[in-house]
């Protein structure tokens, strides 16, 4: 299997220079916005892996559980970095993994529905505890204030850095991120095949109930 992560000698300039230099860019929206940052190409038929593998990740690409459990590797490191570094895929089958800028930020919401999950911009004290939307006495506030995680997918990343101006300590601190997003990489992959040698893709039929108009005699 592939192997994204590299060791880098932090007590050189050359060596932290030439790693975030030469590092594997890719679109951080389409290819007309010409905005890059850091990315790795993890493709299926990229990841170096044999074909009784390969075949089983196509079928796992198709089930919600199978990005569910990435989607844990991926907002684990959005967290270590309070959300001002974030992952996401992209391309056109999203098949490149990228890194983006982002944040977190008051979302201005006070109060939620514990019935339907909406949420409110004022207080329950403010407008009490029905909720607009599902009719149900179940508005709470939030215990704390409500946090919204943006990304910005249109901005580039050192795109045309030559870091020739950058302290060893700054020039540290980016190797870092970047190793740490090498790191998310090898970790997915390895995720990926975990879940392709401990789990078996099966059909399932269900039925999704509907509401239909009828006529029926009426009762005198």
């Amino acid at each position: 299997m592939v192997t994204y992560s590299k060791k880098v000698d932090r007590r050189s300039r050359t060596a932290m220079t030439d790693f975030l230099r030469n590092h594997y860019r890719y679109n951080t929206m389409n290819s007309w916005n010409q905005s890059t940052s850091y990315a790795h190409n993890m493709k299926i038929d990229r990841l170096g892996l044999g074909s009784e593998i390969v075949n089983k990740l196509f079928d796992l690409i198709q089930t919600n559980e199978f990005y569910w459990r990435l989607d844990d590797l991926k907002r684990e490191f959005g967290e270590a970095h309070n959300h001002q570094w974030q992952v996401g895929f992209n391309g056109r089958s999203g098949g490149y993994l990228v890194l983006y800028q982002g944040e977190i930020t008051p979302s201005g919401y006070k109060s939620y529905c514990s019935a339907c999950g909406q949420k409110n911009y004022k207080s329950v004290k403010e407008s009490g505890s029905v909720c607009g939307k599902c009719g149900k006495a179940e508005r709470k506030d939030f215990p704390q204030t409500h946090m919204s995680i943006n990304s910005f997918p249109g901005r580039s990343t050192d795109q045309y850095e030559d870091f020739e101006d950058w302290d060893m300590y700054s020039l540290r601190e980016r190797v870092d991120l970047v190793c740490e997003f090498d790191a998310l990489a090898d970790a997915i992959a390895a995720e990926a095949v975990y879940m392709a040698e401990n789990f078996e893709v099966e059909e399932e039929t269900y039925h999704v109930p509907h509401i239909r108009k009828v006529l029926v005699e009426a009762i005198a």
